[in-house]
């Protein structure tokens, strides 16, 4: 017999990253931050120029890898020399950050691409954010869209509010979105890490068993994609900035779906038909929910 503790422990192990795919990112991340790092800076190359951003900087990333985000810290005095452009300034920002890295990666796909640089390594997709560090701790970042402008960023905002929600929880914020990504993945659902991300947060803030322990995670998934039906064509705040992401409504059906299920799933946990529960979870997580 499995219980539904021991069933989501081993799901959640199942979708960790490996120590290889952990060190091969920081390979391709480190690489990619040194050579622009000695571009820009006389000292040498020791990471504090670099600041990991999205889910490998939150530790919500799971396998198979995705794109590693990281913000790269221009000195300020390049801001007012692409700031002074008469054209589009940030793109051409971005155009010079992919030269650099050309001079070191010429076999690879390299191309700017709104806000980031994206260098398209075999088993990573390295995106590269130029920021410059502000007064309040927060960061410009290019936009080249419509003709280009610099926006503001915060992602020590969004760690803390990360960190502060996962340590009140018992850890709980960060497995409940790495099981909602998984979900993502697997269905193909059309929903933003960051919405994931923030509704996880405010779902756990009021959830009466926000503490416990993975003997309530069939319940936790049940009721946060009850919760995130409510919330279609909702928004919320961005930590950090005056600014808010829309959810938008293209994940609605998917996630009926999937809510539909994890209600029979519950169901069948509660009258211990435990093979017919896993075969539930799967069809929202897929094989590597085991029973």
């Amino acid at each position: 017999m499995s219980t539904v503790a021991e069933r989501f422990n081993k799901f959640l192990s199942n979708i960790q990253l490996t120590s290889a795919q952990i060190q091969d990112a920081q390979t391709k991340y480190d690489g990619v931050c040194k050579k622009l790092h000695d571009h820009y800076y006389a000292s040498s190359y020791d990471g504090p120029t670099k600041l990991l951003v999205g889910s490998y900087g939150k530790n919500t990333a799971i396998a198979p890898p995705t794109d590693i985000d990281v913000l790269f810290i221009m000195p300020y005095e390049e801001f007012d020399r692409y700031d002074s452009y008469s054209g589009n300034g940030q793109s051409q920002l971005l155009q010079d950050i992919k030269n650099i890295l050309l001079e070191k990666y010429p076999d690879t796909y390299i191309r700017g691409d709104g806000q980031v640089v994206m260098v398209n390594f075999v088993s990573y997709n390295v995106e590269v954010i130029p920021g410059f560090l502000l007064k309040n701790e927060n960061y410009y970042i290019p936009d080249t869209h419509s003709g280009g402008s610099w926006k503001e960023t915060s992602p020590k905002s969004e760690i803390e509010n990360l960190t502060n929600s996962n340590k009140r929880s018992n850890g709980n914020t960060i497995k409940l979105i790495k099981m909602i990504k998984a979900w993502k993945y697997c269905c193909d659902v059309p929903i933003k890490s960051l919405v994931i991300e923030l509704r996880a947060v405010n779902f756990l803030e009021k959830w009466k068993y926000y503490d416990k322990s993975s003997t309530y995670y069939d319940w936790m998934i049940r009721d946060f994609l009850r919760e995130l039906l409510d919330y279609v064509n909702g928004s919320c705040k961005i930590p950090g900035i005056d600014e808010k992401i829309s959810y938008g409504d293209e994940w609605e059906s998917k996630a009926s779906s999937a809510l539909n299920r994890a209600e029979k799933a519950c169901e069948f946990e509660l009258e211990e038909d435990y093979i017919s529960a896993t075969q539930e979870w799967k069809k929202i997580f897929g094989d590597r929910f085991e029973y």
